[in-house]
C-alpha cells in the first residue's frame, strides 16, 4: 500500500447537540456538524468541494434516502467535485480518512467534510430501532448487536479467563474521563466499582455499563492536504497510517470472537504506514460499543497477551493520571454514541490541545499526547479500521 504518512491531515471538528434531542433528523445533524467542522477549520461552506456522509440503517428519521451526501450537500450550498455514502458501520470514520485523503492525493478535491448524524432516540420509532430482532434469531430471543456481543463476550470468557472484573476497569476509567468532560452524557454521574457490580444485567454478561449509550446527535470533520492545511485557523492533525481489515461473517458462523479480529490486521497495516511502533503510542480513542470490545481491540493490537487485560486494565492504566489513556472524551460507553466518530474526533482535538480539563498533559497528569491510535469496529466485530494521528 502507498504511504499516506503525512500527505493530508485533519484541520476542523464540528459537533452538535447530543443525548436526547427532540424534534431532529439525522440529516439536520449531518448539516450542522458540517458546517460547524467547517467553521471550526477556519473555511466557507464554497471552499469545500468535497463530502462523505455514513448513513446510519438504525435512525428511523433516515428514510426515503435523506442521509445522502448530495442531499447534505444541497442544504448546505455545496457544489461538490466528490462525494460517497459510505458504511461499515463503527469502522465507517476511519474508512473515510483512507477515501478522502485519495481523493485529496488525486485532486479530486481540496477539502473533503466527513459526517455523521443520527436521531434514534427521538426519531421516529425512538430507541426501538437499536432494539429489533429479526427473523429465526428473534424467535430465539435474539435481539440487536447487545446478544451478538454478548455471546462474543461469553466466548471470551471461557477462551482466555477475561469478564466482568476485567470491563469493571474499563467502564470505570471512561467514567472518570466522562466525569471532567461537559459534553459528555455522564458529565456529572460518577462510577465508582460497587456501581459497576450492582447495575442491572441486560444480556448476560453484560451489565448496563458494559453498554454504549443511544445518542441523538452528530459529528463531522474536515480534511485537506498538508500544504492547504498550515493555512487553516488550527494545528494540524496528521494522518500518519491507516489500515482496514474486516473478517465480514455473521458473528454466529465466526471464529474470532475471542480474537484476532480486524484490528490485528489493520493494526498492523497502520503502525507499519506510520513507521512507528505500539511503543511510540501516547494515548487509545478505542470503538467501546462494549467493554469487551475496549479488551478485545487493544488485545489484538498487541498491547497485552491473551487473558493480561485484568492486568493491563488494572490501578487506573487507562484512566486519568494513567500511564496509557484510553478513551478521554469517555467514549461511547460515557461520552456520546456517535460510532466511529466519537473516538476519531476526540483524537483530533486532543492532538490540537483544545480540550480543557481534559487535555492530555500535566492538566489530567498524563504525558503530552504526540501520537495517536484509533480504532474503528463494526457490526459485530465483522469490520475494523486503525488511524493513527500525529501534531
Amino acid at each position: 500500500m502507498e504511504s499516506l504518512r503525512d500527505k493530508v491531515a485533519i484541520v476542523g471538528v464540528g459537533y452538535t447537540p447530543q443525548g436526547k434531542v427532540p424534534g431532529r433528523s439525522a440529516i439536520s445533524f449531518h448539516v450542522e456538524a458540517a458546517r460547524n467542522a467547517i467553521e471550526d477549520a477556519g473555511l466557507k461552506v464554497e471552499d469545500v468541494d468535497g463530502i462523505l456522509t455514513q448513513p446510519s440503517p438504525g435512525d428511523p428519521s433516515n428514510h426515503d434516502g435523506q442521509v445522502m451526501p448530495w442531499n447534505a450537500a444541497q442544504q448546505m450550498g455545496m457544489r461538490v467535485r466528490f462525494c460517497s455514502a459510505q458504511t461499515t458501520m463503527g469502522a465507517s470514520a476511519g474508512g473515510m480518512v483512507l477515501h478522502g485523503a485519495a481523493a485529496l492525493i488525486y485532486g479530486l478535491a481540496d477539502y473533503v467534510v466527513c459526517t455523521y448524524g443520527e436521531s434514534p432516540q427521538s426519531g421516529r420509532s425512538g430507541e426501538a430501532s437499536y432494539s429489533r430482532g429479526w427473523g429465526e434469531r428473534a424467535a430465539f430471543g435474539w435481539y440487536n448487536a447487545t446478544a451478538g456481543y454478548a455471546m462474543a463476550a461469553r466466548r471470551g470468557m471461557q477462551a482466555f479467563n477475561t469478564g466482568p472484573e476485567t470491563w469493571s476497569q474499563i467502564a470505570v476509567a471512561q467514567r472518570q474521563w466522562a466525569n471532567i468532560n461537559p459534553r459528555a452524557a455522564m458529565y456529572k454521574e460518577a462510577m465508582t466499582r460497587e456501581d459497576y457490580f450492582s447495575s442491572r444485567f441486560v444480556i448476560e454478561p453484560f451489565r448496563l455499563f458494559d453498554i454504549c449509550l443511544v445518542s441523538d446527535g452528530g459529528r463531522a470533520f474536515v480534511m485537506t492536504t498538508a500544504e492547504r492545511a498550515r493555512d487553516c485557523r488550527h494545528r494540524p492533525v496528521y494522518v500518519m497510517g491507516v489500515g482496514q481489515d474486516h473478517p465480514a461473517t455473521n458473528i454466529i458462523q465466526s471464529d474470532f470472537m475471542a480474537g484476532p479480529t480486524g484490528a490485528k490486521v489493520s493494526g498492523q497495516q497502520a503502525l507499519r504506514m506510520a513507521g512507528i511502533t505500539l511503543n511510540d503510542i501516547d494515548a487509545c480513542e478505542i470503538y467501546d460499543c462494549y467493554t469487551y470490545t475496549v479488551e478485545l481491540t487493544m488485545m489484538d493490537y498487541g498491547f497485552f497477551a491473551s487473558g493480561e487485560g485484568k492486568d493491563f486494565f488494572a490501578h487506573g492504566r487507562t484512566a486519568p493520571g494513567g500511564k496509557l489513556p484510553v478513551n478521554t472524551s469517555g467514549g461511547l460507553l460515557s461520552e456520546a454514541y456517535h460510532m466511529g466518530f466519537t473516538p476519531l474526533t476526540e483524537a483530533v482535538v486532543q492532538l490540537q490541545g483544545s480540550v480543557g480539563e481534559r487535555q492530555l498533559g500535566p492538566a489530567t497528569g498524563t504525558k503530552s499526547p504526540e501520537i495517536i491510535l484509533v480504532s474503528g469496529n463494526g457490526g459485530v466485530l465483522q469490520t475494523h479500521s486503525t488511524v493513527i494521528l500525529r501534531r
